[in-house]
């Protein structure tokens, strides 16, 4: 192998549960927890410290929004990778603040390697982490931990990135994960024929090896084994949030979780006497958009872009799905595993298992920096088991944006060279999708649809449909009423005829 090759060399994970508010870690702190853990797993970190000349921190959730800031009562770091450098005694020459997706733990890693084969960067270190849980008590409890960080230096702060959702479909309840992947669900339904109690139950079998996963973790947050019946039955705990997710089938983001790990060169690794049994290769990467828009998706039951990406990273690394050993799908929500097993042609109940942390709604959902986790929680078993293969998904927005890793123990062979996406994208971009309207009129049809609920009930219906005299899609809202709530629940509703009108940019589907 070339001493330009880049590797990992450490990875640490770093979980806070019961742990009184005023002295628990704020975000930065998680993260420093985290590299701390990763500086450590790689044997040498007395000397690692100083060598790391790019760290890198995954955007948190309070930082993740172009509306106003979700405010975090408490305070930031205004500076993150400098607030984590601070604690782990580094003083990186190039300090970044990533942007917005749970696609960015992969990218970094994609993008790491890359500069490392240039020679621009010689020890990196990634981290990300959540303090959901610790606001969300101290703000219950009436506490005011002071979360103002101030640190000099310079920082490439990368912002919010692509902007996700458009005011029109933000404004008829697009844009929100948890109001549009039950878009993705019921019109995966829809392309398999099943009844909701079918899909429910089809669901509760996809996930219930995640909560195995999960319970077994000790870096988990939620994990508590969940049978196929206990996630996919509807009851006062385990109520929909919006149809057809009962709570148990979301991602839980009210979490303290971190994760990092830390790449260099071989070359490096062995000037710092690092123990080659430690290092684990990239052997294959990619990354590629759908049509960022909902509005504008070629359909709502499969992704083009997960499809492609996969399909480069794999022919990077000379491997295909069957060769690897251990498989993390990002697991947000059913549908975003169900559609990504679609794509790579992977069973729901594939025996080596789609996860190895318990996912999203079970081993947690630390905002951008998910797939972190699944990458530190690779290493060791690829170590482990060098001639083994393990595959990494990663997905940010709405099904919107993906990154896909390769890895292993087993040496890279030859020049490292990253494949462009430029020309998959291209691809995914040209890809003819329905025509679209922002102001419908007239008869029309369901393409997919949700039902969204408060704690009392159903309270909101969001509809994407089609006209019949045009074929041209349309975002909507049903009518409120009881009557139709209860029929979107309670009916089949997909392909359901109506009619569609719009007053002030606001379209309303009326059922016939």
């Amino acid at each position: 192998m070339l001493d330009s090759t880049p590797i990992i060399v450490g990875a640490g994970q770093f979980t806070e549960k019961a742990v009184a508010v005023e002295l628990a870690q704020p975000p930065m702190g998680i993260a420093a927890e985290a590299a701390k853990a990763a500086l450590a797993d790689t044997g040498t970190a007395a000397q690692l410290g100083s060598q790391i000349d790019t760290l890198a921190v995954v955007r948190i959730f309070p930082d993740s929004s172009n509306r106003p800031r979700m405010a975090n009562p408490f305070g930031r770091a205004e500076n993150p990778p400098r607030a984590v450098a601070r604690r782990i005694g580094a003083n990186p020459t190039n300090a970044i603040y990533g942007n917005v997706g749970g696609d960015t733990p992969q990218k970094l890693i994609n993008e790491m390697a890359q500069r490392i084969v240039a020679g621009d960067v010689g020890v990196a270190l990634l981290t990300g982490s959540e303090a959901i849980k610790t606001a969300q008590t101290a703000l219950r409890n009436g506490l005011s931990p002071d979360w103002n960080e101030q640190d000099s230096g310079s920082q490439e702060d990368r912002g919010i990135g692509e902007t996700l959702a458009s005011r029109h479909e933000f404004v008829h309840g697009l844009g929100v994960p948890i109001q549009t992947y039950p878009l993705f669900e019921n019109a995966i339904r829809g392309s398999k024929g099943n009844t909701v109690q079918q899909h429910l139950l089809s669901m509760g079998e996809l996930f219930a090896p995640f909560s195995e996963i999960a319970a077994a973790n000790p870096f988990s947050f939620y994990g508590t084994r969940r049978s196929a019946e206990q996630l996919a039955t509807v009851t006062a705990e385990n109520r929909f949030i919006c149809f057809p997710y009962p709570k148990l089938m979301n991602a839980r983001d009210a979490v303290n979780q971190g994760a990092a790990v830390v790449m260099t060169s071989v070359g490096k690794a062995r000037q710092l006497e690092i123990d080659p049994r430690k290092w684990i290769f990239l052997h294959g990467c990619s990354e590629a958009n759908e049509k960022i828009l909902l509005s504008k998706r070629v359909n709502y039951h499969s992704s083009p872009a997960i499809a492609a990406n996969t399909r480069q990273a794999f022919e990077m690394a000379g491997k295909t799905v069957d060769e690897m050993n251990y498989i993390d799908i990002y697991s947000c929500f059913p549908s975003a595993v169900e559609i990504a097993c679609e794509e790579l042609g992977l069973d729901y109940s594939d025996p080596r298992g789609l996860t190895v942390t318990g996912g999203l709604p079970f081993f947690g959902g630390p905002g951008n920096n998910y797939s972190m986790h699944a990458i530190a929680s690779m290493v060791p078993l690829l170590r482990a088991q060098p001639s083994h293969f393990a595959l990494v998904t990663a997905n940010g927005g709405y099904l919107s944006k993906h990154a896909t890793g390769v890895y292993s123990a087993t040496p890279f062979k030859g020049e490292w060279q990253r494949e462009s996406s430029v020309k998959i994208q291209a691809q995914i971009d040209s890809m003819e999708s329905p025509g679209f309207t922002e102001t419908p009129s007239g008869a029309a049809i369901v393409e997919t649809y949700t039902v969204c609920f408060d704690k009392t009930g159903p309270v909101r219906g969001i509809i994407i449909g089609r006209l019949l005299a045009n074929d041209q899609r349309f975002l909507a809202n049903s009518t409120n009423d009881s009557t139709t709530l209860s029929m979107m629940l309670q009916e089949e509703f997909l392909n359901r005829a109506g009619t569609v009108t719009s007053v002030d940019a606001m379209n309303t589907f009326t059922v016939s």
